[in-house]
């Protein structure tokens, strides 16, 4: 009885062994098979190019692929980040977490880049607690190209006090989008608007202008500075370019011609022509004289508007003067910045001019003089005739 008993005992045992075995084996496949679901699904890179040097952060996304609710949970023990190039700055992710069917989780390491350029394949590990871990390897690139600055457009030469306007293009070659771009202008001797101009972000292979009114004052140099920001890493970029002073090619150049000089009752009448002999337009031409002469009514100025290349307009300005006199006539106008442009032209104010026409007699009182004597001489005709 005895014997029974006990070889009951030890087959119920080892039954129990047998059956514990079964659901070790059972939960570690399916442990095995739910690990087997988990993937990276996301890798973020800030900046996504790095210059040589710069710092920035890497995010991984980790998803568990195990969908339904009947799936179980996968528990992560430890993440890391590795690369001799890419080099780790942040600590790993050691404490234990669990990552639900259908969730996800981030981990983010801060690093730098220590390379110079090329490509680069650091590698992610995550453990699990019951499986084995994943590795992952992806690419990130460390490029050294900075953004290009160059003038588009400016004058064939510079004036003294004359504001002109250059035309400025800021274009990014990288590979990834740039932020915070502000252009600045330094340099001494000139007056500027805007010294400084807010670009903003600046996304790969874009372009973009900015126009700076310049007004020199002296023969310098003009300076063009672009700061930017590649992810938190500010760097910047730098170009001249030097104000030389010189006559401008293409200016509005009005000259005056035809000049005629009259007189009446003691004021002098000028007459004549302006032709803008430019290649661009002259705009607000003014013709005035100056001292010695008074300016007088009815033209002390005469407007004479814009004047298109090879276009002219006449022009008469009055005004009292000494007899013999040298009269300066002021040509003005204004070019397409602005900026009022001044000549001179010496009028000679000679005795034959004022003499022709002090002898001349008014034409009204002579006129007003024939019509009464006609009246005269009608009325007493009549008279005679009437009363034979």
């Amino acid at each position: 009885m005895k014997k029974i008993l006990v070889h009951s005992t030890i087959v119920l045992c080892l039954l129990l062994t047998a059956g514990i075995g079964v659901a070790t084996a059972y939960q570690t496949d399916a442990s095995l098979v739910a690990a087997g679901k988990i993937y990276v699904s996301k890798i973020t890179y800030d900046p996504a190019v790095f210059f040589t040097d710069d710092v920035g952060t890497v995010t991984y996304e980790i998803t568990n692929g195990n969908f339904t609710g009947t799936d179980q949970g996968v528990v992560v023990n430890h993440a890391t980040f590795s690369d001799t190039n890419i080099r780790l700055t942040s600590g790993s992710y050691a404490s234990s977490s669990n990552i639900g069917p259908g969730k996800a989780r981030t981990f983010t390491f801060s690093v730098v880049a220590d390379a110079g350029e090329g490509t680069y394949y650091p590698t992610f590990s995550l453990s699990f607690r019951d499986a084995d871990s994943l590795y992952h390897r992806d690419m990130v690139r460390v490029d050294n190209t900075p953004l290009v600055v160059t003038i588009v457009s400016k004058p064939d030469a510079f004036t003294q006090g004359r504001k002109k306007t250059i035309t400025v293009q800021v274009a990014n070659p990288r590979k990834n989008d740039v932020k915070n771009v502000i252009l600045d202008v330094t340099g001494a001797g000139f007056d500027v608007t805007p010294p400084e101009t807010f670009i903003g972000s600046l996304a790969s292979g874009a372009k973009t202008t900015a126009d700076i009114a310049v007004t020199p004052y002296q023969p310098t140099t003009l300076g063009l500075t672009v700061n930017y920001d590649n992810g938190d890493n500010p760097h910047e970029v730098t170009t001249e370019l030097p104000l030389v002073f010189g006559p401008d090619k293409k200016q509005a150049e009005p000259i005056i011609s035809n000049i005629q000089v009259k007189s009446t009752a003691g004021i002098y009448h000028i007459t004549g022509d302006v032709t803008n002999a430019g290649l661009e337009n002259a705009n607000s031409v003014v013709v005035t004289s100056l001292s010695p002469a008074v300016p007088e009514d009815p033209y002390k100025s005469y407007v004479v508007g814009i004047l298109k290349p090879d276009d002219f307009g006449s022009f008469e300005v009055t005004f009292s003067a000494d007899t013999g006199a040298t009269v300066p006539v002021q040509l003005s106008y204004k070019d397409a910045d602005g900026n009022v442009i001044t000549s001179r032209h010496d009028v000679k104010i000679s005795a034959n001019a004022v003499s022709s026409q002090t002898n001349d007699l008014p034409l009204l009182p002579i006129i007003a003089g024939i019509i009464i004597v006609g009246v005269f001489v009608g009325g007493w005709f009549f008279y005679v005739r009437k009363k034979k």
